[in-house]
């Protein structure tokens, strides 16, 4: 399940709720705001959307956000406000309305100050039409129009929290990206320094960044539809996808029937996540988490191994022979023979690998044998992979990736494993002389 996440271990927020003062009910109507004391809950009970404080922040500020139900230690999804919080002082109580404008606002102070909007353009609501406020049982808070219609979501809005049948991917027509951003503390909700989302040149790959560098990618992806099921646990298996058509791509999972509650997330320390909730201990349990090993970042790791780890491909050895040796992989590998271009150099196939990182050309329109004369008359080409994207990719459906610079951040995959979308072939050029075979430690 490469292209797009890893395990991710998700910081449980500890928070001051402000408990109902009457039945929770799953809408908001015009005329009816929702202040601290109120909260609308899902229909089938797993979430609540209402007022919270971080237990520890200083000063004691509130926020509106959406959080689990119908679980004992209380997880925030998804926050409104998390830039602009409701600060400890406020003479007035905060409210959330629903306007004659189909927008969801969220005021504060006697003179009506916005923190919050959902800003609905003026063109897509009926006067004569109400519209209602709906928290679904996905964890979803939607605007939604008289016909149904779905007016704004917060799952377009995503926060720190990816929840089953939400996506995270790029439009293509209106260049809108759904993306992860991170807590910036354990009681802080507004934007971390860490983001993950698609990459914005080629789509092909996601990220999670440490502001603007790159600390965890999957794999480019290779065509695969659907990757599944992953098997959590013995009770949860999950589903997978990737979407691409003439509008959007995007990545998103789906849990079977009866599965308990999962999550990925990524938390204020640049960890992604996958967690679910086991009712047993009645906690969060972690199923995996990216990035992991220190060879995730930008070195070559051997994942077939039992302990998985860090090597050099045939014809390298390691840039630093004193930090390898001290465990340390960031400065990767290099060529041990120069390449001579025309005079001998051949390709190595190596079998599934996680192609390397985001240095790449995407060539387009290409067969294989093309793809492969493309990378051997330029003499700059040190890489290539080819794949199918087959009918699940809008227009064309090759994916030529030659490379020209450093090799970094490939891995080596389980051949043939379920689970595994991106274990492509990469064909490696090496010097003639250089000795041919799989991948081998340094």
């Amino acid at each position: 399940m490469d292209w797009f996440f890893a395990p991710i271990y998700c910081a449980t927020i500890l928070i001051l709720v402000f408990l109902p003062t009457s039945a929770p009910a799953n809408t908001l109507a015009p005329g009816k705001p929702l202040t601290p004391g109120t909260t609308l809950v899902s229909n089938g009970g797993v979430f609540a959307f209402g007022f919270f404080s971080p237990s520890n922040s200083t000063p004691a500020n509130l926020y509106l956000g959406i959080w689990y139900n119908a679980i004992p230690e209380l997880t925030v999804v998804w926050v409104a406000n998390r830039e602009t919080p409701i600060t400890n002082g406020t003479v007035s109580t905060p409210a959330l309305s629903l306007t004659n404008t189909s927008n969801l606002v969220l005021l504060v102070g006697n003179e009506g100050h916005v923190l919050w909007t959902t800003n609905v353009p003026a063109s897509s609501f009926s006067s004569s039409s109400p519209t209602t406020a709906v928290l679904l049982n996905t964890g979803n808070l939607i605007l939604r129009s008289p016909n149904g219609t779905t007016l704004w979501q917060s799952f377009e809005h995503p926060t720190d929290t990816f929840l089953p049948g939400m996506k995270i991917g790029a439009n293509y027509k209106t260049g809108d990206r759904e993306s992860l951003a991170s807590w910036k503390g354990p009681d802080d909700p507004s934007p971390g320094n860490f983001t993950f989302g698609s990459d914005p040149r080629t789509l092909l790959q996601l990220f999670v960044w440490n502001e603007s560098r790159p600390v965890y990618r999957s794999a480019p992806w290779d065509g695969f539809g659907v990757s599944g099921p992953y098997q959590a646990n013995d009770s949860n298996p999950m589903y997978q996808s990737i979407v691409s058509n003439d509008e959007e791509i995007y990545l998103t999972y789906s849990l079977s029937d009866g599965a308990s509650l999962t999550r990925y997330a990524l938390n204020y320390s640049g960890k992604f996540q996958l967690q679910s909730w086991s009712a047993n201990s009645s906690a969060w349990t972690v199923h995996g988490e990216w990035p992991t090993r220190k060879c995730n970042h930008y070195g070559y790791c051997d994942n077939t191994v039992a302990a998985p780890t860090c090597k050099c491909l045939d014809g390298f050895g390691p840039a630093s022979v004193e930090e390898w040796s001290n465990g340390s992989f960031s400065r990767g590998c290099q060529r041990k023979d120069e390449l001579r271009c025309g005079d001998g150099d051949v390709f190595l196939a190596l079998p599934a690998m996680k192609a390397p990182a985001d240095k790449f050309v995407h060539v387009r329109n290409m067969s294989a044998n093309e793809c492969a004369a493309e990378c051997a008359r330029n003499c700059s080409c040190v890489a290539y992979s080819y794949a199918n994207l087959g009918s699940s990719f809008r227009g064309d459906t090759t994916r030529c990736l030659v490379w020209a610079g450093e090799l970094i951040d490939a891995e080596k995959v389980v051949a043939g494993a379920a689970n595994v979308p991106g274990g492509a072939t990469l064909h490696l050029r090496i010097a003639g002389l250089a000795t041919a075979g799989t991948i081998q430690s340094s």
